[in-house]
């Protein structure tokens, strides 16, 4: 019989089980409670008062007729919409019924029955996927302290929180919504939500994410996002419509599900024609029942989602983990995924007679007074104690920012600015990325060269792809061909393609799939979504990503780590290797169970319980994926 878990029913939160599964299940183990005892009690009555036989015999037929209950309602939902779950469902029926029909009671209860019990039991083990997807769930779900604009705290649920709250989160509190650090510093762990193990410094302006745990300090919250609007929101999301979609090798032996159904008929209708006797007709009819293959490969992917959001990936189907494990190349974008997405200090290259300190200090109080990117990656720089109070500040649109010093004119701009200004600048210094000059009074301080820095794990992820044998990486980015060009050279990359437009990149990845590459491509922007679509596996950065490049993704990683990209490649693996472990356990099982009934003459009892040995070998393989671990 086909599985009580129903794949589009979920769980409410903190519940493994939909209302609906707990209902279905309740049932199903009242009437096999109930079966189980009236057979026992028609046992009895045939054992202690053989002469009350036609009563044992009514008693018997009382619990077939209980157990024949929910194996015929399956048998009728399987005949309206088959599938390779129904084939079970109509086998046990078929058995049922002939057993109904030949006056073997008995029999017509105890296969029945045994074959609910075993299931219940299957199903039992099954959760134990479903639990790890239920615990990231229940992340969400805490006690929040909520600010009155009056200073006093309300102990509340986190359902009764609302945009623009403001929360009180204490050392050891789990953030119950994202929001933003209105008050305060601390560190934020945020293992169970991306699996990057180390705490992540937070302090005003930072935005922090539910399900992440406050290490230490206080923090005053202003609430942004609640439910499944947050980042954890969309994570769980994400993982129950993954949990849902039916692998590949599922929907392939759904194709000959009925004409297997047919063939099995047609065997146990051939061996009583040949002389067999009924008893062995009912057992093929149940030792041909195809629950391990059934449960291969959806226990397998149902564990191996659990344990990729457990790492911090998230896998929006089965089929694009199975995907992912023959990936062979590499297409991935440069700003915010190669690198951390934003402008650093590379160098400074101050003129003979001033020192690095003097340029930075006039730098940062000028990058302070705008608000350009490159302006504020320069005021993040220097000694903030020793900048001098600026006058007059005009800002030159793309061109940098000029202002008054005491007597003196300042400057912090591209060397265009300083020219048009009347500052000699002499030769500009090659570059890959922004470049800015210092000048005071008109004499030039000298240079400073920015660049978007790579990951750190940038070089050891692409080494550790390379090893997978994902051999032919590919560097495809809008940014400019001097930065492009300088990211590669210090990570190894040696193809480039650079100034991309969304279309370009479409078509770098079509021509890699046109030369028979499966490429995985990563991206985490609006114009990677065509890119996304386009490779053979689409990786989205970050689950506070970009909406349109979530949407495109196939797999998201809610963290920064691109080493997650070979621990998902290897997961991938592993998964698709105990899948094909399930298929062929569960079809020689099932051969070895139907030559023993052939040829040995085992009973439909036997059958049923061999069956159940099989389809638990399978459930307990599916499991060892959740034992997958990396550091």
């Amino acid at each position: 019989m086909s599985t009580v878990l129903d794949p589009m029913a979920s769980p409410a939160p903190g519940s493994l089980l939909s209302s609906r599964e707990k209902f279905q299940l309740g049932s199903r183990l009242a009437l096999a409670g109930s079966s189980a005892a009236l057979l026992a009690l028609s046992v009895v009555v045939r054992t202690a008062w053989p002469a009350e036989a036609d009563t044992a015999r009514l008693v018997a037929a009382l619990a077939a007729a209980l157990i024949a209950v929910p194996v015929l309602t399956e048998a009728w939902n399987a005949l309206r919409s088959p599938s390779l779950h129904g084939i079970t469902d109509l086998l046990v029926a078929a058995a049922l019924i002939s057993a109904w029909a030949l006056d073997d009671l008995e029999t017509a209860a105890l296969v029945p029955l045994a074959m609910v019990l075993g299931h219940v039991l299957e199903e039992r083990s099954l959760l134990g996927s479903r639990d790890a997807i239920a615990a990231l769930a229940r992340l969400g779900h805490q006690r929040a302290r909520r600010l009155a604009a009056d200073g006093t705290v309300t102990e509340i649920a986190s359902t009764a929180l609302r945009i623009g709250d403001r929360i009180d989160v204490r050392a050891g509190d789990r953030l119950p919504a994202d929001g933003l650090v209105r008050v305060g510093s601390s560190a934020i762990d945020a293992s169970a939500l991306t699996g990057e193990s180390l705490p992540i410094e937070v302090t005003i302006g930072d935005v922090v994410q539910a399900g992440t745990i406050n290490r230490h300090g206080r923090l005053e919250v202003e609430v942004l996002r609640l439910g499944g609007d947050t980042a954890l929101g969309r994570v769980v999301q994400l993982v129950q419509e993954a949990e849902h979609a039916k692998p590949p090798v599922t929907r392939l032996l759904e194709r000959f599900a009925m004409p297997y159904l047919a063939l099995v008929l047609l065997g146990a209708a051939t061996a009583l024609m040949l002389g067999g006797t009924v008893t062995t007709a009912l057992a093929l009819l149940v030792a041909a029942c195809p629950c391990a293959l059934v449960l291969a490969a959806p226990a397998t992917a149902v564990a191996a989602i659990a344990t990729a959001a457990r790492f911090g990936i998230l896998v929006k189907g089965t089929a694009f983990l199975e995907e992912l494990a023959e990936v062979d190349a590499l297409v991935i974008d440069k700003t915010g995924t190669l690198t951390v997405g934003e402008l650093r200090i590379a160098q400074v290259l101050p003129e003979p007679g001033y020192e690095i300190a003097q340029v930075l200090v006039l730098a940062g109080a000028l990058g302070a007074a705008s608000s350009h990117p490159v302006s504020r990656a320069v005021a993040r720089a220097g000694d903030a104690t020793q900048r001098q109070p600026l006058a007059d500040v005009v800002e030159h649109s793309g061109g940098g920012v000029a202002a008054r010093l005491g007597t003196d004119v300042v400057v912090l701009g591209r060397p265009g600015l300083l020219t048009h200004l009347g500052v000699s600048v002499g030769e500009v210094p090659a570059h890959y990325g922004p470049l800015v000059g210092v000048a005071r009074g008109g004499r030039f301080l000298g240079w400073i060269t920015l660049d978007d820095e790579p990951r750190e794990e940038a070089r050891h992820a692409l080494a550790d792809l390379a090893r997978e044998g994902v051999t032919r990486q590919v560097l495809l980015t809008g940014d400019r061909a001097s930065a492009a060009h300088g990211i590669a050279a210090r990570l190894g990359l040696t193809e480039v393609h650079a100034d991309a437009t969304p279309a370009d990149k479409l078509a770098v990845v079509r021509a890699l799939t046109a030369a028979g590459r499966r490429p995985l491509v990563v991206g985490d922007g609006i114009n990677d979504v065509l890119a996304l679509k386009a490779g053979a596996v689409g990786v989205a950065m970050g689950a506070a990503g970009t909406d349109a490049a979530l949407a495109s993704a196939d797999l998201v990683l809610t963290g920064s780590d691109l080493r997650r990209l070979g621990t998902g490649l290897r997961l991938s693996r592993r998964c698709r290797t105990i899948i094909a472990q399930n298929v062929a356990m569960g079809l020689c099982w099932t051969i070895v169970v139907v030559a023993l009934v052939t040829y040995v003459g085992l009973g439909p009892v036997w059958a049923v319980l061999l069956h159940h040995i099989g389809t638990l070998a399978v459930v307990v393989n599916s499991g060892r994926v959740l034992g997958f671990e990396e550091s």
